[in-house]
């Protein structure tokens, strides 16, 4: 399996509010790319779309939604840090930013206050990052920003043989969302689609293991219809695609926006498991990225 796209995407500076890179390379990845797949997509971005990308292929029934930014920190004043979305918090963790040069820091707590440690001030509202630490055995991947780098390499993945659905590359997941809430109106509007899959990483836990397949998720904070899940389940045993079913009490993801959404959505998150989330380690399985990408194709085959 080759990841070094994984690995390139692991390393581009996407904050939320600030996934240009991100889109500026997926854009040109799609563009050397798209005449190898099984079916050329149609490619919506742009104006009205801010610095989100759709992807639409054939006749969609499904849409795929995977979120292009990461956690991070905003420059306040002095040396202070504000979170971007949930990192966790350690002394050491290396920083990377930029604003007039390159900026290089460690993530630094003086009583309660979070700080980077750096030779100069940087300006005021510079957005830092993890930075990119690509280790790679046997079995495992480790980097920043599996997730979601993960969820957007997935889609990419599945995009090669796709002959109808929806590839959808959200952004401000991390933060609050906004994105999806206009974007699913113009799937909506345009294509009549109402039902979808959130291309993202979860989390290894007391229930869910390391290379025993993705999660299809049951519940986070959120609910899914049952329904839906069970149809999922069932498409998973079909193709015999090793799966792990989640139950958690919190998280979220894009589909918070579906549900709140004005239109019938019925969503399901599914997707790989991760440990030492939202650090600089997050670790991932190959066993479970592979698993993730086959069940994707198969669901998106038959949903």
């Amino acid at each position: 399996m080759d990841l070094s796209i994984l690995k390139t995407m692991c390393a581009i500076h996407s904050p939320s509010g600030n996934e240009v890179a991100m889109k500026e390379f997926l854009l040109d990845y799609i563009k050397k790319e798209s005449k190898n797949w099984k079916h050329k997509p149609k490619v919506i971005h742009g104006k009205g779309f801010q610095d989100n990308i759709m992807l639409v292929f054939g006749k969609p029934r499904t849409a795929i939604f995977a979120h292009t930014d990461s956690i991070g920190f905003t420059v306040r004043y002095g040396k202070q840090l504000v979170k971007i979305g949930g990192p966790r918090i350690e002394k050491g963790y290396e920083l990377v930013g930029s604003d007039s040069c390159k900026c290089e820091a460690t993530l630094n707590v003086v009583k309660d206050t979070m700080e980077y440690k750096a030779k100069r001030n940087f300006d005021i509202g510079t957005e830092l990052v993890f930075k990119a630490n690509w280790r790679e055995d046997k079995d495992y991947v480790q980097c920043c920003y599996m997730d979601n780098r993960l969820g957007c390499y997935n889609a990419l993945k599945v995009a090669e043989t796709l002959k109808d659905g929806v590839i959808v590359f959200s952004t401000w997941e991390e933060h609050g969302g906004g994105s999806v809430s206009y974007l699913q109106k113009y799937l909506v509007d345009n294509y009549k689609i109402s039902q979808a899959l959130i291309s993202d990483i979860s989390w290894i836990s007391d229930g869910v293991f390391p290379a025993k397949g993705p999660v299809i998720s049951m519940r986070d904070s959120l609910i899914p219809r049952r329904s839906y899940i069970n149809k999922i389940i069932d498409i998973a045993k079909k193709h015999k695609v090793a799966y792990q079913l989640e139950v958690e009490g919190s998280g979220g993801s894009d589909a918070k926006e579906l549900q709140m959404a004005e239109n019938v959505w019925d969503w399901c998150f599914v997707g790989a498991a991760e440990q030492f989330v939202h650090t600089p380690n997050e670790k991932v399985h190959k066993k479970d990225i592979e698993g993730m990408i086959a069940l994707y194709k198969a669901l998106m085959k038959d949903l």
